[in-house]
């Protein structure tokens, strides 16, 4: 693909959401556009979810998701034209197609209580680790990188977490506790890594089935 991200660029990433709330019970999402810097088209808000942890049967919501994505992938899903969401969402080739095109999309997570980052890491690592069967050394570097970031972090509710594919081998990850991001806090290389973040948003069963359903629901009506 067009990487613009090289050298000193990569650690200028800017985010900018413009526009306006499309559903207002998801505050933290006001804007349906996420610019990033060194590139001219801005991503576009395809639905938006709730992260949930049960606690002595209590459903208690941890943080909000929503996918961005470049709309070049739209082109790519001309086969999914007419289908209702409910086939959308149980069509794992369609979510394939998005992860595997060579085009920007980015999830927005925002903590929505207050968490320490080495509870957040262990909670994101049980979930990717099961779908890396046998780790190769660069998987093993690109965990160890993804881990680092959270280590001795405390995530205040409101804290903006970035994770940005900027194709199927390379991701970066950005936070920021205070307003959005103005850097690359770390830059992901491992294709298992970042297919397994994504299957763990996205696949079979996925941490915020709300988000899933969201997204599911914005790529029908587009598609219609």
């Amino acid at each position: 693909m067009r990487n613009r991200f090289r050298n000193k660029r990569v650690a200028s990433l800017l985010f900018c959401i413009s526009g306006y709330k499309i559903q207002p019970r998801f505050s933290p999402f006001k804007g349906f556009f996420l610019l990033l810097q060194g590139y001219s088209s801005p991503l576009s808000l395809l639905g938006t979810g709730y992260r949930e942890k049960v606690f002595a049967i209590i459903g208690v919501k941890v943080y909000a998701a929503g996918l961005y994505i470049n709309q070049s992938i739209l082109s790519k899903l001309n086969a999914w034209k007419g289908k209702g969401a409910a086939n959308i969402q149980e069509d794992s080739s369609l979510f394939d197609t998005i992860y595997q095109a060579p085009s920007e999309k980015s999830l927005k997570i925002v903590l929505v209580r207050d968490v320490d980052g080495k509870t957040f890491w262990d909670a994101l690592d049980d979930a990717i680790s099961p779908r890396i069967r046998i780790p190769t050394p660069v998987d093993e570097s690109a965990l160890s990188t993804f881990r680092s970031i959270f280590q001795g972090r405390n995530l205040m509710k409101g804290t903006f977490i970035f994770l940005t594919w900027l194709d199927p081998s390379k991701m970066l990850v950005s936070i920021s506790g205070d307003g959005l991001p103005s850097g690359v806090d770390a830059t992901i290389e491992s294709e298992n890594v970042t297919f397994a973040l994504y299957d763990v948003f996205f696949g079979g069963a996925p941490v915020s089935p709300s988000l899933k359903a969201s997204v599911a629901t914005g790529l029908a009506t587009i598609l219609k």
